[in-house]
């Protein structure tokens, strides 16, 4: 995977699933040398990471790989009022301002989809923005659509496909047992994958909204559908065990939407290493 990424710039762009995936990349190139003292974390300060980036540099390779958070892709939007108030909005007609950090790399990887399922996003109320204009109530399939569109035409403004390879990871599945975390919802327990398809989530509308916007585009999109493989991984997140043994505790809050690594993630980035290897051809 190193030859392939030799000096080249890959960075991730999404939300926390993203970085998921990026540090899965990071711990198996780094276990890969010899040296591992070869591998430089050249945004390690605080005020990067208060930012959402993170990279590592692989000087041997003269590879970058790094993260940009950007859990929307599109812009959140912060205003005050004169008497004191401020008011949180998403600009479904913006890209996030954090695009000028990765529009010239070789190769990106995009996502999102996770924190469109949040309550704020998934109920639309008097949250998304397109220009001056804040809907009352807007459906987060209509807002999320929008936001892909808005994504798709900058990459097909800004981005030089013959420079910059651009994927898009899709749907992470999250496996809450029992209802959602903040609800009693758990997977504590899960030792083995799904096996039956019967007992799979349906296909997700997103994805669904996700593969007709990329239709349109004109730039070429290696789309990563890991949708249907992630949902068989019901046993594959940190759940309980995000916390030291001593801080759990009975109705604790489990992470039934990340995952351990070694694991899930680690397939994701066997997909993109064979289709680097595809698109070198």
């Amino acid at each position: 995977m190193l030859e392939v990424l030799r000096g080249k710039r890959v960075v991730f762009v999404g939300d926390s699933l993203n970085r998921n995936m990026w540090e899965s990349m990071v711990c198996a190139l780094r276990d890969s040398l010899e040296d591992k003292n070869r591998v430089f974390e050249v945004s390690g300060r605080r005020d990067f990471r208060s930012q959402g980036f993170y990279a590592f540099k692989f000087e041997d390779y003269n590879a970058s790989i790094e993260f940009v958070r950007s859990p929307f892709l599109v812009q959140e939007w912060d205003f005050g009022f004169p008497n004191g108030d401020r008011k949180e909005t998403l600009r479904l007609d913006l890209i996030q301002k954090s695009s000028s950090m990765y529009r010239d790399s070789d190769i990106i990887v995009f996502n999102t989809g996770h924190w469109w399922t949040h309550e704020k996003t998934s109920q639309g109320k008097n949250y998304y923005q397109v220009g001056d204009y804040v809907f009352r109530q807007l459906s987060v399939t209509k807002a999320y659509n929008k936001a892909l569109e808005t994504w798709a035409q900058w990459v097909d403004t800004n981005i030089n496909s013959t420079k910059t390879k651009v994927f898009f990871r899709g749907y992470s599945a999250s496996h809450f047992k029992g209802g959602q975390w903040s609800s009693g919802g758990n997977c504590d327990g899960e030792t083995s994958p799904i096996t039956e398809d019967a007992h799979l989530s349906p296909y997700p509308q997103m994805m669904n909204i996700l593969e007709s916007v990329l239709e349109k585009m004109k730039t070429p999109v290696f789309y990563l559908n890991i949708t249907k493989m992630t949902d068989y991984r019901k046993d594959g997140h940190p759940s309980i065990y995000r916390q030291p043994e001593t801080q759990r505790v009975p109705g604790m809050f489990q992470d039934c939407s990340h995952w351990c690594l070694p694991g899930v993630p680690d397939a994701w980035n066997e997909l993109l290493y064979a289709a680097l290897l595809i698109t070198q051809q």
